[in-house]
């Protein structure tokens, strides 16, 4: 069971952090409309004391002087035939009462509404007194000829009342309004006062974007905390963009040196294997079982040089002169290459050239690689029997090369990662190779405008699909 203690903490937490969750904006104007909110309470509220204690200060002076004036113009008497009581000089005003009493109590004259809401009015007791909703003053007058009577003047209550009702209601809608006025105003400062930071934010939304640190920040005319984030993020902008010219550099030389160790290892790989050739060739037994190994290892050493040169190239952004080249015809040459390790692996190639127009603008040789690499994908990582389809078709103004196996296919986990390089996939104990071939496929593609791209067909398997623009039937070289 959970201790009080650990509640509180909990409900605390979760409150600060809900108060984390607002906008700063909302924060600032927020806490501005509560504190405009708090003091015009606090005003309010003294405000409102002292303005009912001064209507009801008037209230009962505007009663007592009227209960003077009315004792002041009292002219009460008895008529001496009959003894009937005359008031003269006495009225009540609009919702007062007046009542007179001779001095033993009988009641002389009334004057009001007389509605069954008026007071109970009785010559005795202490005077000033609130009476039945009434506030109620007496005052003693002469009597002609002889004794004295009671002039007893009320009004009502509930004047003071609506009064304090109106000065109560436009002191609520005051604080009400008064703090709604604050928070827009708050929101207006607010958001006047955000909009360098937000200007900073779509500045840095556009460097993330476009990933140019040479981008400057815009410059804060005023001195303070948020010109000094505009030049901390100035001079990191400038450190990441120092970083990232070295590192761009570092790479190109990288690249550079790659491309240039690549180039130079060929002509001594060359000499190398034409060496091994002929002592494989001129020896015998054991030697000659050597020498076969040692070309067997320098052919995949070649073809690795090779490999590693057209990436480099590729990523030099280095272009070969481009050529009208036929899909088709490279496609066949691929699989007449190919048909002896389909063979020794039992799997079955089928090719399918029929599209009349297959042209596209490239580097034969490169090109030449990107189909032998997709085939023999296919071939090495897909178990004996099964059938691996290759063709080249038009498609609007895009040649698609396919090559489609019934294979297992390729796992999900692997897919994403499937054209990264040294990406390993081997499969059914066949070599994974290098891990190079799918890397230099996309880099073919995409030098040449295209793309490549793998999915799963309906039947299992995978499918591969180089897409590649076409070109028109012209002999004049692209450089």
């Amino acid at each position: 069971m959970a201790s009080p203690g650990s509640s509180i903490r909990s409900a605390a937490q979760a409150t600060s952090s809900a108060y984390r969750r607002v906008p700063t904006r909302w924060r600032l104007a927020g806490g501005s409309a509560a504190l405009t909110f708090v003091i015009l309470c606090g005003f309010a509220i003294i405000v409102g004391f002292l303005t009912t204690r001064q209507i009801g200060i008037q209230f009962n002076d505007s009663v007592r002087k009227t209960a003077d004036y009315l004792a002041q113009r009292a002219r009460i008497s008895f008529s001496i035939n009959d003894g009937t009581p005359d008031c003269g000089g006495l009225s009540s005003g609009e919702g007062a009462e007046v009542r007179v009493y001779y001095q033993d109590g009988t009641q002389m004259c009334t004057f009001g509404s007389l509605s069954p809401k008026a007071p109970r009015l009785e010559p005795v007791g202490a005077f000033p007194r609130d009476e039945d909703g009434y506030r109620v003053e007496a005052r003693r007058v002469s009597v002609n000829p002889l004794g004295y009577a009671y002039v007893l003047y009320a009004r009502p209550l509930s004047e003071t009342r609506v009064t304090t009702t109106k000065v109560r209601f436009f002191l609520i809608f005051g604080v009400l309004g008064g703090s709604a006025l604050a928070l827009a105003a708050g929101l207006f400062v607010a958001r006047r006062a955000m909009a360098p930071i937000a200007e900073l934010t779509a500045a840095a939304r556009e460097i993330g974007r476009t990933r140019d640190a040479s981008r400057r920040m815009p410059q804060q005319e005023a001195d303070d905390e948020v010109g000094e984030l505009a030049a901390t993020l100035e001079e990191m902008l400038q450190a990441l963009d120092r970083a990232q010219n070295e590192t761009e550099a570092t790479l190109a030389r990288q690249r550079q040196f790659v491309a240039d160790a690549s180039h130079e290892l060929r002509t001594p790989l060359t000499s190398v294997l034409a060496n091994l050739e002929l002592l494989e060739e001129t020896l015998d037994g054991d030697q000659r079982d050597a020498a076969a190994s040692a070309l067997r290892s320098s052919r995949r050493m070649r073809r690795l040089v090779a490999d590693l040169l057209l990436l480099a190239r590729a990523d030099a952004g280095r272009i070969v002169p481009h050529r009208e080249t036929d899909l088709a015809q490279v496609l066949v040459e691929v699989a007449s290459e190919l048909e002896p390790i389909a063979a020794r692996g039992d799997h079955e190639l089928t090719i399918n050239t029929s599209s009349a127009e297959a042209f596209v603008s490239g580097a034969s040789d490169e090109l030449h690689r990107l189909a032998l690499n997709l085939v023999e994908n296919s071939l090495r990582h897909t178990p004996p029997g099964t059938h691996v389809h290759a063709s080249v078709a038009h498609v609007g103004d895009e040649v698609v090369l396919t090559v489609q196996d019934d294979g297992p296919g390729i796992p999900p986990d692997l897919r994403e990662r499937l054209f990264e390089r040294f990406v390993r996939g081997g499969g059914d104990g066949a070599p994974s190779g290098s891990g190079l071939g799918l890397s230099i496929v996309r880099a073919v593609a995409r030098s040449h405008g295209g793309d490549v791209t793998v999915d799963a067909p309906p039947g299992g398997g995978a499918r591969f699909n180089v897409r590649l623009p076409a070109a028109h039937r012209t002999n004049v070289a692209i450089v």
